[in-house]
Order: C-alpha cells, then sequence, then structure tokens
C-alpha cells in the first residue's frame, strides 16, 4: 500500500526589529544604541532564528535616533559578515526627520528590502510618561511628551519618490500598514505598478494612532489584505508593546508571519524585560514549533519575498 505523500511543513518569516526609534535609552538597560550593541544584537538575533534584520541606528553618544549614512557604515558589513539574515533598512527613521533624510540610507546601501510606511499619521509616544518617569538624557522626555503634536509624514508623493528612487537598486519593501487605509493605499501603488507581487505587508499593531490590538483588528487587516491582494503577498504582523506575542501566535495561526525586538516591545511576559533581542526570537521559534510549523531560513524568506540576494547590495 502507498503511503499517503506528507503535506509539507509551513515556513514561518520571523524579523526582527532591533533598535528603532520608539523607545528610548532609559527605557531599558538592554535597548542596543552604539554601532557595536546594535551589531551583536542583530547577530544573536539572527543566531536565534530571524531571517530578517531591520535596522535603525542610533547616535552612540546618547541614543538620539540617527538617519545619516555614517551611522550605519559599522553596523551593516559586520552583520552581513556574520551572518546570512536578510538585512533591512528603515525608510521611517524617525517622525522629527525629514523624508530625504529617512531615504539616504537605503538609497545608498541598497539593501534587499528597505521598510516603507503606506502613509503619514498621528504618532503618540506620550502615554508612556506614565510608565516611565527618570531619563538619563535630556532629549528624552521631550521626545515623548511632544509627541502628542507630531505627524510621521508619509504624503502619495513622498511614498513615490522612495519607490522610484529605489526601483534601479532592486530593493524590495517591507510595506508597513498602520491602519486599514494604508491597505488601500499600497493597493494604488500595486495598481500603478509601483510595487509589485510578492510583496511583503507588516501591518502593525498598537501605535496611538493606527489601529488597536484587539484580535477582531488583526482578523480586520488580514481580511481586507486577503480581499485587495489574494496571493499576491506575504503577510506579517507587529504587536508593539506587551501584546506582542499574542499578536504574532494570532498571525501564525492566520498563515502569516512575525515580527518581534526591542523596537517593537521591551517585554517578555509582564512585567519581565526582555534581556536581548535574541530572546524575543527565540520565544517566536518557541511559539512556531508548537503551532506545528517551521521557521524560514534566511534562503527561504529571500525566495518566498523574491529578493535579489545579499550580494547585490551596496556593503
Amino acid at each position: 500500500m502507498t503511503e499517503p505523500l506528507k503535506k509539507p511543513v509551513r515556513k514561518v518569516i520571523i524579523t526582527c526589529a532591533v533598535t528603532g526609534s520608539i523607545h528610548t535609552p532609559s527605557m531599558s538597560p538592554h535597548l542596543p544604541v552604539t554601532p557595536h550593541e546594535i551589531s551583536d544584537a542583530a547577530i544573536g538575533a539572527a543566531e536565534a532564528g530571524a531571517a530578517i534584520i531591520h535596522l535603525h541606528a542610533r547616535n552612540p553618544e546618547n541614543g538620539v535616533p540617527d538617519q545619516s549614512i555614517d551611522a550605519y557604515k559599522n553596523i551593516l558589513p559586520v552583520i552581513k559578515q556574520q551572518t546570512g539574515a536578510v538585512l533591512n533598512i528603515t525608510t521611517g527613521g524617525s517622525t522629527l526627520m525629514s523624508t530625504e533624510e529617512r531615504l539616504g540610507p537605503a538609497l545608498h546601501y541598497k539593501p534587499e528590502v528597505a521598510s516603507l510606511n503606506m502613509g503619514s499619521m498621528n504618532f503618540g509616544l506620550y502615554p508612556m510618561l506614565n510608565r516611565f518617569k527618570n531619563f538619563k538624557y535630556d532629549w528624552e522626555e521631550e521626545y515623548l511628551r511632544t509627541s502628542d503634536d507630531r505627524v510621521f509624514r508619509n504624503t502619495f508623493r513622498d511614498i513615490e519618490l522612495i519607490l522610484t528612487k529605489c526601483a534601479d537598486n532592486g530593493t524590495r519593501f517591507e510595506v508597513e500598514c498602520y491602519d486599514i487605509g494604508h491597505l488601500y493605499t499600497c493597493k494604488h501603488f500595486v495598481d500603478r505598478g509601483l510595487i509589485k507581487p510578492p510583496f511583503f505587508i507588516q501591518s502593525v499593531f498598537g501605535i496611538l494612532g493606527g489601529i488597536g490590538q484587539h484580535p477582531e483588528d488583526v482578523m480586520h487587516m488580514k481580511r481586507t489584505a486577503d480581499r485587495l491582494f489574494g496571493d499576491d503577498y506575504r503577510w506579517s504582523v507587529l504587536g508593539a508593546g506587551a501584546r506582542q506575542m499574542q499578536i504574532a501566535t494570532q498571525s501564525v495561526m492566520l498563515g502569516g508571519n512575525v515580527r518581534v525586538g526591542l523596537e517593537d516591545s521591551l517585554w517578555l511576559g509582564r512585567g519581565k524585560l526582555a534581556e536581548s533581542n535574541a530572546a524575543q526570537v527565540r520565544a517566536a521559534v518557541q511559539m512556531i514549533e508548537a503551532l506545528g510549523m517551521e521557521v524560514a531560513t534566511p534562503g527561504q524568506a529571500r525566495e518566498m519575498l523574491g529578493l535579489k540576494g545579499g550580494h547585490d547590495v551596496n556593503f
């Protein structure tokens, strides 16, 4: 009797965003700030199972977000030499930067992947002042407090500029959607041929100014993306703050991928700071395998997302 063919086990891509520009250094002693710390965090995350590393840079003296080309020069080559991970450079930078400033590193280094926010939005960080009271650096408290009057800007013209400037570099995008309208903005650029399948949609839950974190919010994002894009996209999620792993689990159960890392959440369980980015990656690996799936390797992630490969970057 012939044995039935085994169904292939689904591969799940883990992205790790190691530092970002939301949290400030005084919030956690484990948040990487210097090039050495950021590189080490990225290498550790890759060794733990992250196929994609999402990168921001910071001023090593005080942790201020830094989107200069020079800020990445001692980060990107180090990670590339020691891992096979896909390196993803932000074009989000921080809410205080111009579009041209945010775009600079991705345009110069020509990565396989860059992030791209699908719209302008209020980006409220000030509620974190209810939890964090003492700050080491003068800029931190003001950065959070004044976010009640701050908009992250990505107009249609800004998005088109980023897409067209990076087109000749072969860079694909982690399309970040913070609300349902961002999916429709993505569809607009898909219809214009500026975003081509297979595209990678990162749904973001829990930033004040965007969609919430209720399971119905996650379902609404997934249903809408399925209706708009069918089989042309890969879906991933990030949950800001304490619900990071809950939302990641829901994504995996719905057929999606996950993003973790200290950019998105400082925590590893209730009231427990994550001591490293790798610790969050290991928790994601454990969850994925417990659900009967396998973690995608960098090579498998490249194939799933149609990436150009690590040999064709400028670092």
